[in-house]
């Protein structure tokens, strides 16, 4: 079972997120959007939208550091693992609370509004038990992190980190992981099944970056209220003809 789990399914998930991100790009690219539900309604939209994205953005950026950096890069530069410890439990508490609260928000609106739950499709559903799972699970050991920072098995870089990396030179350490308490292996089992699941769902906008708005020329927007025409021209109503002669 645990060739399995820590030997072959992260190869089957990484599969699953790579080719069926290449597929969705070819095949249904006018599919690949969040289906923005904000003519519907806005204003809790304003609210869980930024604590969402802002606090799923936080808990990217530690899981990357906390399983990338290696415990020995950060103690030569004089990190304790003591200090590292509640740097990344401290930051990783308010994380994932703006993202709970953000993401709980989000789930009321699409519960509770009628036209934005009448456009929620079966797999937004599945989406959500998922990644309000994997959200859960990566609370509980941060808190049990707080609560206890020197229990056994609270750090995770000498067992979930090693295993991690070793990924991708293709030597999964499954003895590492193995040797991890049981909340690391629900919560990383979660998350597995949340990448197998992005390329197909509206998670898939995360590979979505809007460079092209950087170079796009600027939108020109004009009033249809009535002004004074400049210098001897008549007055009009509506927009000015553009490119094309005037006929009167």
């Amino acid at each position: 079972m645990n060739i399995f789990l820590w030997g072959v399914l992260p190869y089957i998930a990484l599969i699953s997120v790579i080719g069926g991100t290449i597929w969705r790009f070819r095949y249904d690219k006018f599919g690949w959007t969040t289906r923005s539900s904000e003519l519907y309604e806005s204003r809790l939209l304003r609210i869980g939208g930024p604590l969402f994205h802002y606090g799923i953005l936080a808990v990217i950026a530690g899981h990357a550091i906390g399983l990338v950096i290696p415990e020995s890069w950060t103690a030569a530069i004089g990190i304790t693992e003591t200090t590292y410890h509640w740097i990344a439990a401290g930051g990783g508490i308010v994380a994932a609370i703006a993202t709970l609260v953000g993401v709980g928000i989000l789930i009321y609106r699409r519960r509770t509004v009628g036209p934005v739950f009448m456009a929620t499709t079966w797999n937004d559903k599945l989406m959500y038990v998922v990644l309000v799972a994997a959200l859960l699970a990566g609370s509980y050991i941060t808190l049990i992190g707080l609560i206890d920072p020197h229990g056994e098995g609270v750090n995770y870089r000498e067992t979930v980190a090693p295993w991690f990396r070793s990924i991708f030179y293709f030597q999964p350490d499954i003895d590492a992981m193995a040797a991890a308490p049981l909340r690391f292996h629900i919560h990383v089992i979660i998350g597995m099944a949340m990448f197998v699941l992005v390329p197909f769902t509206r998670l898939v906008h995360i590979f979505t970056a809007p460079l092209h708005y950087l170079f796009r020329p600027y939108i020109v927007y004009r009033s249809k209220d009535a002004r004074p025409a400049p210098g001897n021209a008549p007055a009009r109503r509506g927009w000015d003809p553009i490119g094309v002669k005037d006929r009167d």
